[in-house]
C-alpha cells in the first residue's frame, strides 16, 4: 500500500526572515512581502490573522526574527522557530520566495520541530545576564591591554602577582600612573602575604623602563576596565530588581547549608541564593558539584525553571550537544563533530573544566580517567554531560545531589573490576582467589 503524507497543520504559513523584508506564504497564489520595520511586523500579523492562519514556521535568522516572533506570539499565533539545517532546500529552490513556500509545505505536513524558546520573563533575565557576560569579556580584553603596556615597559608584575586587577595590582598601577617609579615605594603597596613570600621577586619585577606612550596606553586600558565594571554593576542591579519582581509573591525557602563561594565575576546581588530557590520551588541545583549561585543564575536565564520540553535527560543532553553525535547510513557509521555549542552547553562545559583537576570531587577523578584514554576535550564533555544529567534530575524530580568523594568513587571502580574478573573467571571455568599484599 502506498503511503502518503497527511496534512497536520492545515492553517499553516511560512515566513522567510531577512534583514530588509519578510516573505510570507499563507497558502495564497501570491507571496506577500513586508518590510522589516515595526509597521511591517504588524502588517504580517494582520495579514496572517485575516487569512485564518494559526501556526507559522520561520528560520532563526540572526536577530531579525526576535521582534516578529514577539508580535506574532502576542497575537496568539503558534510560532515554530526552526533551525535552518532542518529546512535545507532541494536544488533549484534557493530564493526568498521559494524559501517561504518550502517552509510552509514542510510545516503543513508536520515535518518541522520547534526550537526551544523560554518564557518572556526568562528571556528578559537572559538578556541582562548575557549582556553582563559581554561586559566581562570586554573587561578581560582591557586586562590584556594593561598587561601588554606593562610588558612593553619591562614591568613584569604579572610574574610576581597572580592578578594585576587585585587589590595590590590596582594600587601599584594607579601609583605608577601618578608618576611613582621607585620599586621600593611601589612594592610596599602589595599585601603583606605577598611580600612575606616573594618580596625580592616583586621588587625585581617593578624595575621598568618607563615611556610616556606606554603609560598612556596603560591609563586608557585602566579607565576602560573600570568603565566596564561599572556597566557590570548596573546589570547586577537590573537583575536584582527583576528577580525581586518575579519572586515577590513567592514564599522564602529555608537555606540549610553553607553557600559555595563565587570566586570569579561575583554579582553584586544581596543574598542571590534566596530568589533562585523561590524560582525553582526549593530545588537547589547548587548542591551539585561545580554549580554556584552565579552559574545557577546563568542556567536559569538560558533554560528557565521548567525543563518539561525535554522528555528525558537523554533528550536534554542531546539538545545541549553533550551526547555523542552519530550519523549512520546502511553499514557505515561515523561520529559528527559539533561545530557550534549553545550558551547553556558552554556553561556546563566551563563548570566541567573547573572540576577536571579537582582533588576532592568524584567527577574530577572520573574526568581524569577519561582524559588519560581519550584526551582533555572528551573528558570535559563527559563531565559536562554528567553535570547536565544531575541538573535535569534536580530540576524535574527534586532529587538531591550527594557528593560521594573520590575515595568512594575509586572503591566503586575496584568493585566493578572485581565483579568483571569474577564473571570472566566463571566463563573460563576458573576461580579468583584474593591474596593479601
Amino acid at each position: 500500500m502506498e503511503k502518503t503524507l497527511t496534512v497536520v497543520h492545515p492553517h499553516a504559513a511560512g515566513i522567510d526572515v531577512g534583514s530588509r523584508n519578510f516573505f510570507v506564504d499563507a497558502g495564497e497564489e501570491e507571496i506577500q512581502v513586508f518590510p522589516t520595520y515595526t509597521e511591517g511586523c504588524h502588517g504580517v500579523r494582520d495579514y496572517l490573522l485575516s487569512k485564518g492562519v494559526t501556526t507559522v514556521a520561520m528560520e532563526s535568522t540572526g536577530v531579525y526574527w526576535v521582534i516578529l516572533y514577539a508580535v506574532l506570539e502576542e497575537a496568539g499565533i503558534d510560532v515554530y522557530l526552526i533551525n535552518g539545517r532542518m529546512a535545507r532546500n532541494v536544488p533549484g529552490r534557493k530564493s526568498d520566495v521559494k524559501d517561504c513556500q518550502w517552509l510552509r509545505q514542510l510545516h503543513s505536513y508536520g515535518l518541522l520541530s520547534k526550537s526551544f524558546i523560554p518564557d518572556d520573563k526568562t528571556r528578559v533575565l537572559r538578556s541582562y545576564v548575557r549582556l553582563r557576560q559581554d561586559h566581562i569579556r570586554s573587561a578581560a580584553s582591557q586586562i590584556h591591554l594593561m598587561q601588554k603596556a606593562l610588558t612593553l615597559m619591562n614591568i613584569r608584575l604579572t610574574e610576581a602577582i597572580n592578578d594585576i586587577t587585585g587589590a595590590s595590582g590596582l594600587r601599584i598601577i594607579e601609583k605608577i600612573l601618578g608618576g611613582e617609579t621607585d620599586p621600593n615605594v611601589l612594592g610596599a603597596l602589595c599585601e603583606t602575604s605577598i611580600l612575606n613570600k616573594k618580596r625580592d621577586l616583586v621588587l625585581k619585577s617593578l624595575q621598568g623602563h618607563y615611556r610616556e606612550e606606554h603609560l598612556f596606553a596603560l591609563q586608557q586600558a585602566l579607565i576602560s576596565w573600570k568603565h566596564f565594571h561599572s556597566l557590570i554593576y548596573e546589570c547586577d542591579k537590573k537583575i536584582e530588581k527583576l528577580l525581586q519582581a518575579i519572586t515577590v509573591d513567592l514564599q522564602n525557602v529555608e537555606v540549610k547549608k553553607k553557600r559555595k563561594p563565587v570566586r570569579y565575576h561575583k554579582p553584586h546581588i544581596k543574598d542571590l541564593h534566596q530568589p533562585l530557590l523561590k524560582l525553582t520551588s526549593g530545588k537547589d541545583a547548587t548542591n551539585i558539584a561545580g554549580i554556584t549561585d552565579y552559574s545557577a543564575l546563568q542556567l536559569i536565564s538560558e533554560l528557565g525553571t521548567d525543563l518539561s520540553p525535554w522528555k528525558t535527560e537523554k533528550h536534554f543532553t542531546s539538545w545541549l550537544k553533550l551526547a555523542p553525535q552519530k550519523s549512520s547510513s546502511g553499514k557505515s557509521m561515523r561520529r559528527v563533530r559539533v561545530k557550534h555549542h549553545n550558551p547553556a552547553s558552554m556553561i556546563f562545559r566551563n563548570m566541567a573544566q573547573g572540576l577536571l583537576n579537582s582533588k576532592k570531587i568524584a567527577l574530577g577523578s572520573f574526568g581524569r580517567r577519561i582524559r588519560a584514554k581519550r584526551g582533555g576535550a572528551i573528558a570535559v564533555k563527559a563531565i559536562a554531560r554528567k553535570l547536565a544529567c544531575y541538573y535535569y534530575r534536580v530540576m524535574t524530580k527534586g532529587e538531591e545531589f550527594l557528593e560521594q568523594g573520590i575515595a568512594n568513587y575509586e572503591q566503586q571502580l575496584k568493585d566493578r573490576q572485581r565483579k568483571y574478573l569474577e564473571r570472566l573467571a566463571f566463563e573460563l571455568n576458573m576461580h579468583v582467589i584474593p591474596i593479601d599484599i
